[in-house]
């Protein structure tokens, strides 16, 4: 399908972008007159709080030209040109295209954008701050020529105009308010999580018709952690055991700040967003989004019992690692590294022992990670120098699911085990066209 997601494209980040009507005096093309290079500035630091350049930025691409693919479950679509090119970008786009485009799933050719791209998110985006990201978008970043890619959906998943439909449905329109009897700080963070940080698109559950099932705190389901593209994106609740319940507010900074803290270190699309987005933002932003995401009632969960940490039977098991399968493959490759008493060296090695990822129900993120790896967090310009590898070659589906099963039965974690078909199936999803 040609110009798939024409002027925008799709974005599904793990975890924290961004934009309900246009200014009625919105309609200036690109390049009619210098821009304030204040507000080209302002937008610079919104598109990186939006995380733009992980899903509009290929591997080894031009930033901003599109190319990237993502897997939905109607088929792969490939991010679009975004950059101020007029022929293959946006730069035909005026303020209210951008603007209609974020915030309402609408290109300049009127043709409906698929939710994989988060407009639901982005259409709590203020006026000031459209105004900005276009600046930005038109002035700050080098046009380049380079068409879009079709999408791999078959027909009739691919037609557009069931879309319209969907958006009546699930489109929630207007720009975040403030909540009455919340403080500055409190609604800064709703709005930044919301709409800009679009946390919602993968920390929120989806419906059958691939919606989020909430998209602010007023649904139970919000950020309570959902199943994507192989990945399981955590708990962001006050949940006791998989979310944030245990964390302070210092250590809800600290991660967004570095990626890592003595509870977890990120993995998949969120190493993505510390690196490109999270990294960058003001401490005045970064401390209003742990404030909103800290009030969030406890939310999901595996039932069990909050978590304290208790070593011994774990200890009992290493020492005698022939008698358990998981733990021999624990003893020749996880320990050096995680540690006999599973708290590894954090922040720089993640600690196994109470880590939310190991208590998740849903082990599909440990699975994905054990067989793949994760890229480096790359930190003031310095990549992390312990990165987690990648076991597929080495370990085959009943090892991973043994050690999988010890890690998380281990240290009093008490998750449920791991079997070998789930390694199995997220192998060769994960996998296929390397």
């Amino acid at each position: 399908m040609k110009n798939m997601l024409k002027g925008l494209g799709a974005a599904l980040c793990v975890a924290l972008p961004f934009l309900a009507q246009a200014p009625a005096d919105a309609a200036t093309p690109a390049g009619a007159g210098a821009a304030d290079q204040a507000l080209v500035q302002r937008g610079a630091y919104l598109a990186q709080l939006g995380d733009c350049a992980a899903c509009h930025t290929a591997p080894k691409g031009k930033p901003f030209a599109g190319g990237l693919p993502m897997n939905t479950p109607m088929g792969r679509i490939y991010v679009t040109n975004i950059t101020p090119d007029a022929q293959t970008g946006i730069g035909g786009y005026t303020e209210a295209d951008f603007a209609r485009a974020l915030r309402e799933g609408v290109a300049k050719d009127g043709h409906n954008l698929y939710p994989a791209m988060p407009y639901p998110s982005y259409a709590k985006v203020n006026d000031d701050d459209v105004k900005a990201l276009y600046a930005f978008f038109m002035h700050g970043v080098a046009p380049v020529q380079q068409a879009n890619r079709e999408s791999d959906i078959k027909w009739p998943l691919n037609m557009r105009w069931p879309l319209m439909f969907w958006n009546m449905a699930f489109l929630q329109k207007g720009a975040y308010r403030d909540k009455p009897g919340k403080d500055v700080a409190w609604n800064r963070g709703a709005y930044l999580v919301q709409g800009l940080g679009h946390c919602g698109s993968c920390h929120t559950p989806r419906g059958v018709a691939f919606q989020e099932s909430a998209l602010d705190e007023s649904g139970s389901a919000f950020l309570s952690g959902a199943l994507l593209d192989g990945w399981f994106a955590s708990n962001l609740t006050g949940e006791h055991n998989s979310g944030l319940g245990r964390w302070s507010d210092e250590d809800l900074r600290t991660f967004l700040k570095s990626g890592a803290n003595r509870h977890a270190s990120a993995f998949g699309a969120m190493t993505s967003v510390i690196n490109n987005s999270t990294q960058a933002l003001s401490d005045q932003d970064i401390a209003a989004m742990s404030a909103y995401l800290k009030s969030l009632p406890p939310v999901g969960g595996n039932g069990a019992a909050a978590y304290t940490y208790d070593p011994q039977a774990t200890k009992v098991s290493l020492d005698r690692p022939a008698n358990d399968a998981g733990a021999r493959v624990y003893t020749a490759f996880c320990m050096h590294c995680h540690g006999v008493d599973g708290r590894g060296f954090a922040p720089m090695l993640a600690p196994l022992a109470g880590n939310p990822n190991v208590l998740a129900k849903d082990a599909s993120s440990l699975i994905n990670v054990t067989l793949n790896g994760t890229g480096d967090l790359v930190i003031n310009g310095v990549p992390s120098p312990f990165p987690m590898p990648g076991f597929a070659a080495v370990l085959d589906d009943k090892q991973i699911a043994d050690v999988l099963s010890f890690v998380r039965a281990g240290w009093n974690n008490g998750a449920p085990a791991v079997g070998a078909a789930e390694v199995a199936k997220l192998r060769q999803s994960t996998q296929a066209g390397r």
